[in-house]
């Protein structure tokens, strides 16, 4: 008896430091456990919804609506449910609810839900999109055969902002040139921070289109049921709370759209994508009318396309469609030649933006360039760059001024070499050697991802919920 009341509070601090909301209902719909998350995504406390019906609490939903009553009623999981409710108290909440039936010894014995609150993320997303629709129509520019300015385009970048002496680099924006002149699809394949996205606004300006819009969308800045209006549109009444909205692709009309981090798209959104660009209509969510569209589509992602067919998180089809034109940006590791380019240009733009006359590096700081891997390439040269100006005191960079990650290569043995992390000085303890180790590993990871948590935990090999417990605890 005394392991049974060890067990259950054990699960209960399990549940409590779970940093998404739970639900759990018995099989009349009255709470039997609701955790602080989801007390605060709802604007409750714990003790105004325990022990009541989930419908007194959440007068708003009913049979229908509620998706903790649909489970129990259908004795079916709901996976990733977009969800738009008021509580008691007149506080408006929208979420994403995976609902599961809690089973019994064979017996339905109630239904547990895990809530994610999206409503600031689906505000500020269906802002973007009308701050978009706004932009395209103020910008909509007649078509002249000049070439339009870089500040009445959504577009700044062109095929010369792309610096480079590298031959893989050259051959690179020679077919980008190419390909800009048809409205084929493109796929783009490079790791983070070699330069995506100024390649695309490259091709989008070098082509007819070059007057249309240029809208850019992050397939993995968003949740599945956020990213389908996004793109499609929505129609009044297609859910609670649904306007009517046109999504990405109605923006995009005669222009480019560019979709990033394709791979991270859910397979069932990835061949509603395969749908529009083979038909050239897009029907907003909700709708039946079909609407005729003229989109050049470019997408991109981080990895191997095929390895992502192989583990099923690219579809097939939608691969060989969008591979018409292939376009691979290589590593900054693997175009080294360009790093004086890279360094002096970002110096000339950061001597600007913080009033400075840097006019280069030290030898022995170009050499340390040259040392390292460049995991976050040309994202992270800037950085790295950025840093140092915020440092520099004279006109020339020192190794001092570069980061401290930097610094620390033995001379004369490249970086490629080194492990990973920095070395372990002596003296230090096993327990503060690994915190170090530890520390270093999710910093980078980080920077490698730009910041994005779900993809630095993928790469670290731990959840998400881990890798966020770990930065809380770095930043305290």
């Amino acid at each position: 008896m005394k392991q049974r009341t060890v067990t259950h509070e054990m699960l209960e601090a399990i549940l409590g430091a779970i940093d998404e909301g739970i639900h759990v209902v018995d099989s009349q719909g009255i709470t039997i456990y609701y955790n602080h998350v989801a007390a605060k995504l709802d604007g409750l406390s714990v003790e105004e919804v325990m022990g009541k019906h989930l419908l007194d609490v959440f007068p708003s939903l009913d049979d229908d609506t509620s998706t903790l009553i649909k489970v129990i009623e259908s004795q079916e999981p709901i996976y990733h449910q977009h969800q738009r409710y008021t509580n008691m108290k007149g506080k408006q909440v929208i979420t994403v609810n995976t609902s599961l039936p809690i089973w019994v010894d064979g017996e339905l014995v109630g239904a547990v839900e895990v809530a994610k609150d999206i409503s600031k993320v689906k505000e500020l997303s269906e802002k973007l999109v009308d701050l978009q629709a706004q932009i395209v129509q103020r910008n909509q520019l007649p078509k002249k055969k000049k070439m339009a300015s870089k500040e009445e385009t959504a577009a700044k970048y062109t095929f010369t902002d792309l610096i480079s002496r590298s031959r893989a680099m050259d051959r690179v924006k020679k077919t980008g040139e190419k390909a800009a002149q048809t409205p084929s699809p493109i796929l783009i394949m490079g790791e983070t921070g070699t330069g995506k996205e100024l390649l695309v606004q490259s091709i989008h300006n070098a082509s007819p289109r070059r007057y249309a819009p240029f809208i850019a969308q992050n397939c993995a800045a968003l949740p599945t049921t956020l990213l389908e209006g996004i793109l499609f549109g929505t129609v009044k009444g297609s859910f609670t709370g649904a306007e009517d909205r046109p999504g990405l692709f109605e923006l995009a009309d005669e222009g480019t759209l560019f979709l990033d981090e394709i791979n991270s798209m859910p397979l069932e959104l990835q061949a509603k994508l395969l749908r529009v660009i083979q038909e050239n209509q897009v029907r907003r969510v909700g709708g039946s009318k079909e609407t005729p569209i003229d989109v050049r589509i470019i997408a991109a992602l981080n990895e191997d396309p095929q390895q992502a067919v192989r583990e099923n998180r690219l579809r097939s089809d939608l691969f060989y469609r969008l591979n018409v034109v292939a376009l691979e940006l290589p590593p900054l590791r693997e175009r080294i030649e360009d790093i004086p380019l890279l360094t002096q240009h970002f110096i000339k733009k950061f001597n600007y933006r913080f009033g400075k006359l840097v006019t280069g590096l030290h030898p022995d700081a170009e050499a340390v360039l040259f040392q390292h891997s460049w995991p976050g390439n040309v994202r992270e040269l800037e950085h790295a760059i950025e840093a140092a100006m915020n440092l520099v005191e004279g006109d020339i960079i020192e190794v001092d001024d570069l980061p401290y990650y930097l610094q620390h290569v033995p001379s004369g043995i490249h970086r490629e070499a080194q492990p990973m992390v920095p070395p372990v000085y002596v003296g230090v303890s096993l327990p503060e050697a690994l915190q170090r180790v530890e520390e270093q590993m999710i910093r980078e990871a980080l920077a490698e991802t730009d910041g994005n948590i779900m993809q630095a935990a993928k790469r670290l090999g731990i959840p998400r919920q881990t890798l966020q417990y770990k930065i809380a605890k770095l930043d305290s």
